[in-house]
C-alpha cells in the first residue's frame, strides 16, 4: 500500500468514527464527498496560512499596498493549493488535458482573487475596516466559491 492509499484511508476512517459518534447516517456517496470536504480544509487552510504570512509580511514590513499585497500572497499560495488539490483532494479526470485542467484551475483562482480584491477595496478603502479582518472574512466567502468550482471543473 502506498503512503497515499493509507492517508486517503486515514481520512475516510476518521470521517467514518465521526460520523458514528454523531449517530449520522449517510450514503457511501456523501461520505466520499465528506472526505473531500475534509481535505479541502486542510490543503485550504495550509494555502491560506501560506497566503496570509506572505500578505502579513508584505503589507506590514515592505510597506506595500494592500491590493497589491494580496496579488503577491495569493498567486504564491495558489501554486501549493493547485498542486495539492490535484493530488490529494479532487479524483481529477485523468482523461482530461493537464494543461486545460491548470488554465480552468488558474481562471477561476483569478475570479477568486478578483473576488478578494474587491471585498478588501470595499472593507479597507471604502468601511475603513481592519486589513486583516477583512482580509479573513474575505478568505472564507472565497473558500466557498472554490471548493465549489474545483469540483466541478477538476473532476
Amino acid at each position: 500500500m502506498t503512503k497515499e492509499i493509507k492517508k486517503q484511508d486515514k481520512v475516510k476512517v476518521l470521517i467514518n468514527r465521526l460520523l458514528k459518534i454523531f449517530h449520522i447516517k449517510v450514503s457511501e456517496k456523501t461520505e466520499n464527498l465528506f472526505v473531500q470536504i475534509f481535505k479541502f480544509v486542510i490543503v485550504g487552510g495550509i494555502a491560506t496560512i501560506i497566503d496570509w504570512i506572505i500578505y502579513y509580511i508584505v503589507y506590514n514590513f515592505l510597506h506595500v499596498n494592500p491590493l497589491i499585497a494580496n496579488i503577491i500572497s495569493f498567486s504564491i499560495s495558489v501554486i501549493y493549493n493547485y498542486t495539492a488539490s490535484v493530488k490529494w483532494v479532487f479524483d481529477v479526470n485523468k482523461e482530461k488535458n493537464k494543461i486545460r485542467m491548470l488554465a480552468e484551475f488558474l481562471i477561476f483562482s483569478i475570479i477568486g482573487l478578483l473576488l478578494t480584491e474587491l471585498l478588501l477595496w470595499i472593507g479597507i478603502d471604502k468601511l475603513n475596516m481592519n486589513a486583516m479582518l477583512v482580509k479573513i472574512v474575505a478568505t472564507a466567502i472565497v473558500m466557498v466559491f472554490n471548493f465549489v468550482t474545483r469540483k466541478l471543473f477538476l473532476e
